[in-house]
């Protein structure tokens, strides 16, 4: 019997170690030719194209722009383990017919409800069908209530006035080093936590303090979006059954972010028990006042608006403030339009009207968009404007990130930070008007029917920082002349390592 399971053994060496050293010659000359190479990865036999994935995990978003743009229809197909296809595109018919003309057929899909169902459940931006159409009615009335926008612009004006000038003008001060990205974060976070349920975490306070609820939420973003990495959806489902590694660690951070959404949402629904109406101007409020108590229901449709408004508008400023380091002359022009308003840009009309301001953000999202990528499950066959064939269950992502960076969709001067070509200037009165790009062209707000419901009030709260703080201060980034951040994405966008600045008041 011994003799036996030596041969066997012995056997299974033999066939195994010749096939594991051929994946190692694969993987080396795969990274070796395709790190950032801008041409599509070659795919093999069961493993498809997963040694050029692994090789680029990191700087995937720009490893695939490059491969996009590469192509004459701005569209190719990866193939991944055991011949499942992914196709990429960054062409506004191909966007259009997705997210507009067929969007009956292009859905969130089943792989991605699965993924994320831990961390989202039935959430507005994790389900399809009915159940997405009641949320967005229910979402969509709220959203339209001037006294919401209201409460908006008052919960940011203290949140900026009481926090973040306050911080920034004691780092400019002491003359230290701060990470904008994780300050904007907390700011960000504050805001959003008292717009959907008016709770304040307290993560902008002086002490930059580690506030477990945004820990576990920042931890749940991650670990889930983590994954959409693995060659094979089993292996994290075989960690989640197991209760090992990454996926314990989602578990408990998951754990934590919905029993301290509940409670809250247990509190507010008591208080309306006993009151028959809520004084609060939050959405969770709002939900309940108008007989949406169901527990569930509730609790995952404010999660996904946290969600929405905790990193979109931290990194879009993020890369804001880093891109005008850069561009002197845009800020000197910022600074001339904010001179133009009340020395305390109070009103958040005049924030409105400052249209240099929103296009230098417009063309920031071009370069840096909050959600670089998205994807939609085709649940029939379909073929695409340019002719690319979809098979039912195909993934089709569109990618906001490489149709920013599109020469034939900016021109030859698209790698030029230009607010200017989002202006135009009235031949009678001379002054600006704002011209917006079609949303299928930059789709950074989503388009169609499940378009951003936050988009303006998104950019009234970020010209409203933007404002608050260049008013004031100037922002130095600390890294080496030429160096270049890299850009990185779980669900939504990150400048890898953080942002280290220095703030200087301005005289």
């Amino acid at each position: 019997m011994a003799l036996v399971d030596l041969q066997l053994s012995n056997s299974l060496l033999f066939c195994v170690v010749p096939f594991l050293f051929l994946l190692f010659i694969i993987f080396r000359k795969t990274k070796n030719n395709t790190l950032l190479s801008g041409k599509i990865p070659k795919s093999y036999p069961i493993i498809g194209s997963y040694f050029s994935i692994l090789a680029n995990q990191e700087q995937r978003i720009q490893w695939i722009s490059d491969i996009i743009l590469s192509t004459p229809k701005l569209t190719f197909t990866l193939i991944r383990p055991l011949n499942f296809h992914t196709i990429f595109t960054a062409n506004p018919s191909n966007v259009q017919h997705m997210l507009k003309t067929n969007f009956q057929v292009y859905q969130k899909g089943q792989k991605s409800n699965t993924t994320l169902s831990d961390f989202l459940s039935n959430g507005i931006f994790n389900v399809d069908g009915d159940i997405w159409k009641y949320q967005r009615q229910v979402a969509s009335h709220e959203f339209n209530t001037r006294s919401l926008r209201k409460f908006v612009e008052t919960v940011v004006d203290t949140e900026l006035s009481e926090r973040l000038i306050p911080i920034l003008a004691n780092a400019a001060a002491e003359k230290k080093v701060v990470d904008l990205q994780d300050i904007l974060q907390r700011f960000a976070f504050d805001n959003i936590c008292k717009i959907a349920f008016g709770y304040d975490p307290g993560y902008l306070l002086p002490t930059l303090p580690e506030a477990e609820f945004a820990v576990a939420f920042e931890d749940s973003v991650r670990l889930s979006s983590e994954r959409f990495i693995y060659p094979f959806p089993l292996i994290w489902k075989i960690k989640r059954a197991l209760n090992v590694g990454s996926e314990k660690k989602l578990r408990i951070a998951v754990q934590q972010v919905r029993q301290f959404a509940k409670k809250i949402v247990r509190e507010k629904q008591r208080e309306l028990n006993e009151k028959s109406s809520l004084d609060s101007a939050d959405l969770l409020s709002r939900f309940l006042s108008t007989g949406h108590s169901d527990e569930d229901f509730v609790t995952d449709i404010v999660i996904s608006f946290i969600l929405a408004g905790r990193d979109t508008t931290s990194a879009a400023l993020t890369w804001f403030f880093y891109l005008i380091s850069k561009n002197p002359e845009v800020e000197s022009e910022i600074l001339k339009e904010i001179g133009e308003k009340t020395e305390s840009l109070v009103l958040y009309d005049e924030v409105k009207n400052m249209l240099y301001t929103h296009a230098s953000l417009c063309e920031s999202m071009r370069f840096y968009p909050p959600v670089p990528m998205d994807s939609k499950e085709a649940v029939k066959d379909d073929v695409l404007p340019d002719g690319t064939f979809v098979k039912k269950g195909t993934r089709v992502t569109y990618h906001p990130y490489a149709m920013g960076r599109s020469e034939e969709i900016w021109g030859e001067n698209w790698a030029e930070f230009k607010p200017e070509r989002w202006l135009n200037k009235d031949e009678v009165t001379g002054n600006r008007m704002f011209v917006g790009k079609d949303a299928y062209t930059y789709p950074v707000f989503q388009a169609g029917p499940r378009i951003c419901l936050g988009k303006e009030m998104a950019f009234l709260q970020m010209k409203r920082v933007v404002a608050g703080v260049l008013q004031r201060f100037k922002v130095v980034p600390v890294a080496e002349k030429g160096a270049e951040p890299m850009f990185i994405s779980y669900l939504t966008a990150k400048m890898k390592g953080g942002f280290p600045v220095t703030i200087e008041e301005r005289m």
